[in-house]
């Protein structure tokens, strides 16, 4: 998404939840230093044209498993990654503001999985703690101005933002799995960010 569409949804974003711009802009500069990587064109040759399954990690994420069609680009948001590993499928990119992230994290990305690491401003310091271990393959995501090596797909949530990649990217298909949008028995700041995605991902076509 050109970064003049999503901003207004940005702003919106920034006013629902008080956060600040400043601090993302903040956490996008650091992060920008924290790696000269940019796989970026891996990133695209691995989607275009391809269908993507995106895996959330809701609890319905174990028994929907057998919904990824074998061929497919596989997409883990944060957390989700661990569940794929454990369960024998190693993602191909990981859509992370590392919250989520454990040790097998690097691992699955020495072997290749691509880690779209995204710097927002309460993750500066997992962003210095995480960034530099990672070996393999990485790109950098902001949400808020992009910068040179640090880009801005739309998106808001670590799922969300991975389905706007692949769309941004040029799948052929997108298909969700392990997301659960309507779920009650979250905090509210949880129920906040799940009804934006809910919002987001309908201005792509994902509506359910």
């Amino acid at each position: 998404m050109d970064f003049s569409l999503w901003e207004p949804h940005y702003r919106e974003i920034l006013r629902y939840f008080g956060f600040s711009r400043e601090d993302d802009e903040k956490a996008a500069a650091l992060l920008a230093t924290l790696t000269d990587r940019d796989d970026l064109p891996v990133l695209a040759r691995l989607v275009r044209g391809r269908d993507v399954v995106v895996c959330g990690n809701a609890p319905c994420l174990v028994k929907e498993l057998g919904r990824i069609p074998k061929g497919s680009v596989v997409f883990a948001a944060d957390a989700a990654a661990d569940v794929l590993f454990t369960h024998g499928i190693r993602p191909d990119a990981v859509f992370t503001d590392l919250d989520g992230a454990t040790d097998l994290l690097p691992e699955m990305n020495a072997a290749g999985t691509i880690v779209v690491v995204h710097a927002h401003g309460d993750n500066i310091p997992l962003l210095r703690h995480w960034t530099k271990r990672f070996t393999g393959p990485v790109v950098a995501t902001t949400q808020s101005t992009p910068l040179s090596h640090v880009h801005n797909f739309g998106g808001f949530s670590d799922g969300d933002r991975a389905v706007f990649a692949a769309d941004a990217l040029g799948a052929k298909t997108v298909t969700l799995i392990g997301f659960d949008l309507d779920d009650k028995n979250v905090d509210p700041v949880k129920r906040g960010k799940l009804m934006w995605a809910k919002k987001l991902l309908a201005l792509i076509g994902h509506d359910s």
